[in-house]
Order: C-alpha cells, then sequence, then structure tokens
C-alpha cells in the first residue's frame, strides 16, 4: 500500500473503534461509579463497560441451578454513532496501530504495562514473567521476629514466616473500593495475554520470596532459627493482588505448588465460576462476599461484568460441590456493605461453605482509586455483633426447613480484626460427658499433601474436610483471653499505641484504664456524661454521612472513647 492508503486504513480501524467505544459508553455507563470510566493506564483502554447489556446473562434465580453455567460473552458490536468525532492519532501511535493492523486480540501482549510495572515496583511487589508477582506480608516479618502471626495461623494453623503470598494474574475482573493495591494492577473480563508457563512461574516465585527473606536477616529481633526454617516455603496465599483463577493454567500451576508440598490458599472474587468447576483439589478455596445485594455488590465492587450478580451466586452454589474446605470471605466496610445480614446469609446458604471469615477492611490511606476514611473501618466488638447476627440468621434459615448447615463461633484474631465461623458437623466434636465443644479447624499439612498426590495421580480419587482436619489450641478459640495471639509470641506495641481504656461497658463507657484496673464510680460518671453529650450532637447509634464524591463518613458516639491511647 501507499503511505496514504495506509493513513487511510489506520484511520478508519481507529474511528470504527472511537465510534463503538462511545457508543457503548453511552448505552451503558450508568453507574458513576464503574470501574470502566475512571481514566486509568492503557490497561483500562481494552476493557469494555461494566454496565453493557448482555444477552447471554443467565440471570438466575437465588437457588442454584443444575444446568451449566453459560459465561457472559463478548459485547455484539453496537450501531455506529455518525455524530461521533474522528479520533485525532499521533504519528507514533499511528505506526503502532499498521504493525498491529487493528488486531486487539493480540494473545501475545504482555499484561503490564511499563507505567503499571513502575508503580507496582514502587509498592513493593516483585514481578514474575509477564503477569505474575510476589511480595513479602507483613505478618511474615512480624512472626520472623516473634511478634505474632496472622489470622491464617490462629484459624488454620499455617507458620506465617513459612508462607508466600503471591499472584499468577496480576488482572481482576472488579476495582472494589477497599482494594488495598490503590488499582494500580490491570482490569480485564478475560484472558487475553501472553501465558508464562506455570513452573517457570513457580518456580521463580519461590526463589524470590527466598531471596526477600534473606533480605529480612539484618531486621532488629529475627528470630535466627525462625528465619533459616522460613528459607523452605510450606504455604501459599494467592491472595496477593489480581484474580489468580483468571490465569489459563492456573490448574498446572496449583498442581507443581503441591508437587512441592506447599498448601494453597486460593481467594476469587466470584466472577468464574466455571473455573472454580474445572480446578483441582486445593488446602482452601475462597470466594468474596462483599455485598448482600446486587446494587451494593455494583456500588463496592465497581465489576466490569453486567451480570456480576449471577456470576457471584453461581460462584457460591459450585463451591458446595467441590469436597474440600470451601470458605466465603465478607469484608465489612462500615456505611457500604455492613447492613442486611439476611442478605449475607442467603448468599453463603448457597455455598454450604465450610468456614464464613468475617474481617474488618483494612484502611490503606487516602488515593484517587478509592474514597475510604477511617470511619469506615470497624471495630473489633462490631465484626463480632455482625458474624453472631449472621449465625443467627443462618440459624433461621434452618428452622425454617432450609438446606442449611449449622455454624458455630470457633475463632478470632482481634489483630486482624476477623471472625471464623465453622460448620459445625465438619469441625466440632462435642464431648458426651463434659458437653464442652471442640474445634478442629486446623489442617493437617501433611495428611493434605498425602491426599492431593494420591488425587494428582487419579483424578478419581477424591477426599473431604474431615480427612486433613487438626485440634484447635486453646488460644486460638473465639472468646479465649488471648483473643487470637499466639502466645508463644510477644505482642509488641510502640510508645503511643498503648489504649487508654481496655475494657468497656454495653454503650461504650469505659469501665476499665490501660493497666485494666476498674475505674472509680466519679470517673465513669464524668464519662458517661460526654458520651451523653456526644449523643446529643450526632444521635444515637450510627449515621452515615455522604459527601461529594461519594466518601461516606461514619459517626458512632458510642465508640468515642475506642481510639485513645496513652504513651509508656
Amino acid at each position: 500500500k501507499t503511505v496514504v492508503e495506509q493513513i487511510g486504513s489506520v484511520t478508519g480501524i481507529v474511528n470504527d473503534t472511537k465510534k463503538n467505544n462511545i457508543s457503548k459508553k453511552k448505552a451503558t455507563a450508568v453507574s458513576s461509579g464503574c470501574a470502566c470510566k475512571e481514566e486509568d493506564d492503557a490497561a483500562n483502554s481494552t476493557t469494555a463497560c461494566c454496565q453493557s447489556e448482555d444477552q447471554s446473562s443467565p440471570g438466575r434465580d437465588d437457588e442454584c441451578g443444575d444446568d451449566e453455567y453459560v459465561s457472559e460473552e463478548e459485547y455484539d458490536s453496537d450501531e455506529d454513532d455518525d455524530s461521533a468525532e474522528p479520533e485525532v492519532i499521533d504519528l507514533e501511535d499511528m505506526g503502532e496501530s499498521m504493525k498491529n493492523n487493528g488486531k486487539s486480540n493480540n494473545k501475545n501482549k504482555e499484561m503490564v504495562t511499563p507505567t503499571q510495572a513502575a508503580a507496582l515496583k514502587k509498592e513493593g511487589y516483585k514481578l514474575i514473567g509477564t503477569h505474575s508477582a510476589v511480595k513479602l506480608c507483613r505478618w511474615t516479618k512480624h512472626q520472623l521476629r516473634g511478634r505474632g502471626g496472622c489470622y491464617k495461623h490462629t484459624f488454620y494453623g499455617i507458620t506465617s514466616y513459612q508462607c508466600m503470598e503471591a499472584t499468577p494474574s496480576l488482572a481482576c475482573a472488579n476495582k472494589c473500593v477497599f482494594c488495598w493495591r490503590h488499582h494500580k494492577n490491570p482490569v480485564g473480563k478475560e484472558w487475553r495475554w501472553k501465558t508464562d508457563d506455570p513452573y517457570m512461574i513457580v518456580d521463580e516465585a519461590v526463589k524470590t520470596h527466598i531471596h526477600m527473606i534473606k533480605e529480612t536477616k539484618g531486621i532488629p529481633g529475627v528470630q535466627m532459627d525462625r528465619w533459616k526454617e522460613a528459607h523452605t516455603v510450606k504455604h501459599c496465599a494467592l491472595s496477593l493482588v489480581g484474580e489468580p483463577i483468571m490465569y489459563p493454567r492456573i490448574d498446572e500451576f496449583l498442581g507443581d505448588l503441591h508437587g512441592r508440598k506447599i498448601s494453597t490458599f486460593l481467594v476469587t472474587n466470584g466472577q468464574h465460576p466455571q473455573q472454580i468447576d474445572s480446578i483441582r483439589p486445593i488446602t482452601q478455596l475462597y470466594v468474596s462476599v462483599d455485598a448482600p445485594t446486587p446494587e451494593s455488590l455494583i456500588a463496592i465492587d465497581r465489576p466490569l461484568f453486567s451480570d456480576a450478580w449471577d456470576r457471584l451466586k453461581q460462584s457460591l452454589c459450585s463451591l458446595k460441590n467441590k469436597g474440600q474446605r470451601t470458605v466465603a470471605r465478607l469484608t465489612v466496610v462500615k456505611g457500604w456493605n455492613s447492613d442486611e445480614v439476611e442478605g449475607y446469609a442467603q448468599l453463603i446458604a448457597l455455598g454450604k461453605v465450610s468456614l464464613v471469615e468475617v474481617k474488618g477492611v483494612t484502611f490503606c490511606g487516602k488515593s484517587d482509586a478509592s474514597n475510604l476514611n477511617m470511619s469506615n473501618t470497624p471495630w473489633h466488638h462490631e465484626v463480632i455483633q455482625l458474624t453472631t447476627k449472621l449465625k443467627e440468621e443462618l440459624a433461621k434459615l434452618r428452622a425454617e426447613g432450609k438446606d442449611v448447615p449449622e455454624y458455630g463461633l470457633a475463632c478470632e484474631h482481634k489483630h486482624s480484626l476477623c471472625v471464623l465461623l465453622a460448620r459445625v458437623d465438619q469441625f466440632a466434636e462435642d464431648d458426651p460427658v463434659t458437653g464442652k465443644r471442640k474445634w478442629k479447624t486446623w489442617i493437617d499439612y501433611e495428611k493434605f499433601h498425602e491426599l492431593a498426590a494420591r488425587n494428582g495421580k487419579d483424578p478419581s480419587f477424591m477426599f473431604d474436610v474431615k480427612d486433613y482436619t487438626e485440634d484447635t489450641p486453646a488460644w486460638a478459640l473465639f472468646g479465649a483471653t488471648e483473643e487470637g495471639f499466639d502466645p508463644t509470641d510477644q505482642r509488641h506495641r510502640k510508645k503511643t499505641k498503648h489504649p487508654k481504656y481496655t475494657k468497656f461497658d454495653e454503650r461504650g463507657v469505659p469501665t476499665h484504664d490501660d493497666n485494666n484496673k476498674r475505674l472509680t464510680p466519679e470517673e465513669r460518671n464524668r464519662l458517661t456524661k460526654m458520651m451523653d453529650t456526644k449523643m446529643s450532637e450526632v444521635g444515637a447509634g450510627t449515621t452515615v454521612t455522604e459527601l461529594k464524591g461519594g466518601e461516606k463518613v461514619v459517626q458512632d458516639a458510642s465508640l468515642m472513647f475506642r481510639g485513645l491511647v496513652v504513651e509508656k
């Protein structure tokens, strides 16, 4: 072709693309919180609008269907918008467009742009290949120093300093308002990038993780026996960033981890039910349940899929057929998704999950990608209240004749604002003499690897939850005085981080001081009057004020004394 013909060809491609995009946005961009409406990096330019019309949406009822789930198809071509102005294209970009010849679904292109890679590396991510990453978890460093382990240590018995946090896919189909990665990663509904070898990813991830462990040797307080043991990775938390289950070769990836005797804790956002059905048995499979209604799911998860609610429900339905440990994970964001507990109970009932983790959101500071503030983070007692109510709602469904398992309050980890509900039929044993209940939420990892190896050789061999449970220690149980903190470690506090009050009454008025001594009646009366004054100003109970830009500020007079600290 002549230069003129080539320019004309490229201009036509660009104009067609521009017209389609404008038409789609006009027809579908309903929600102001829609992820794809943000002017983001190059990753967003290839992602269709999350509110697009979709004729193939399954539109399922609340009950799980036995028929095969039909995934959302790619968007159909909309009619051209003749009123759209022609796109102006830079000469350098024109050359690139000519080279690609308008082929946007190039499976050999890399997932992460240079800008995104720089942003991720700045936040401490170590990139592996073209779409994977590892990062050293803060709990790994804490436990190396004898300062306590993460909630998975308390609930399931992992060794935090031998846990690798990783992902084989930096891309995600959601842009959740509470995501503590601040949306530095790409977004997408399906895999359209170069696919790296899973064995290479695992090998490089382990090597990179061990290299980061070696670098912690100089951190003050690191215990050398733990530091040496940390060079052997025993657990992998696939919850770092992105959606790991999107990776096309995820099953091989998981198999390689198991082959190295590395347990697998995989977290998915519930937007890819077919992948949930197809993966091999793993140590523990999570689905994030971030909202109790379709409307709140769109507001808080900001999904790219227009049928996100149906996908979440079908993902939960898929869990009940897995056979191994499954988890519904609820991230509580005050003012956003902390109401309508009945809706959460109905979703959990769909999957008959083994465990329910209820965790308060972690506030990670202000960013352009999120409009959360510190008032959206609940206190631990509020998480306990919500979890208790959720347990009661699940019991109501049972009383109504619904096929719902019985759940009990099994564990808590106050530092992480996390409480665990566990199925009684899978994890509890009641002593026939004393009537005291014993929980078995911990995992026998050697037994799991033995079972997983048999399944790897013979996929027809299946095993279930009870085959690899282990007794939960007393300190990890719900209501224990340790509140989930391993007594073999030492709690470390900064000088300004000692709570001024340690116990409170039902109204939230302090009853004990920083040394856990009971306050005098005079002091309690003084504090009670202060709370009464505050309640007269902001009202009793919780009030939520929505500010410009969508930020929600939560006020509750009963919490006014909770955050006060003293120096020691």
